[in-house]
Parts: structure tokens; sequence; C-alpha cells
């Protein structure tokens, strides 16, 4: 698969380290803690991603969550989807049993 990825492509193994050798992951030429290029595929295999985030890409991750929260739950704490507001529409992937989007 990789071998078919276009040159300068980027995967991020996050089960890097976790694989029954404890260096692999989902992508078999992931090494753990190691970022590598392999057929023109740059592959990050960090084994804590969360220390290399910066706490501000968490907190505007988590303003985020909250302020779509704020379109789908009332103040009282009742869901309320409003189809009418684009940002909700885009998001709905089913309704009444039917697949909405792909």
């Amino acid at each position: 698969m990789v071998k078919s990825m276009k040159p300068g492509s980027v995967i991020v193994d996050i089960a890097a380290g976790r694989g029954p050798d404890g260096v692999g992951g989902n992508c078999p030429l992931s090494e753990a803690d190691r970022t590598v290029v392999k057929h023109g595929v740059t592959i990050v295999g960090e084994t804590n991603l969360a220390a290399l985030v910066a706490a501000d890409a968490s907190a505007l991750y988590a303003r985020n969550v909250l302020d779509f929260l704020k379109l789908i739950v009332t103040k009282e704490g009742s869901l309320k989807i409003d189809l009418e507001d684009d940002i909700v529409a885009a998001c709905r992937m089913t309704q009444d049993g039917q697949v909405t989007r792909k």
C-alpha cells in the first residue's frame, strides 16, 4: 500500500510500537519512536503523540467540540438537532435509519 501512495504522503501510525514485535504498528513499515521515509512516504511512528501535541492544539480542539455541542444541546441539557444550521446539517450522517451522507 505504501508503494502505491504519492511521494510526499504522510502516514501517522498511532499504533506504532504496539505490533507483535513491539516495534511495528498498523503500517508494517512503521518504526517505534522514529519518523522514517519509505518509498517516498514519510511514516511517523511516535509512541507518545499526546506528549508532542501543543497544549494550544488540545485547547483549540476542546473549544471546537464545545462550540459544536452548543449547537445541538440546549441550555437545559436536552438534545435539539437543528437541520437548518449549516454546520449541524453537514455533520449529519443518518436520519430515520437512512444514511444521508457517505
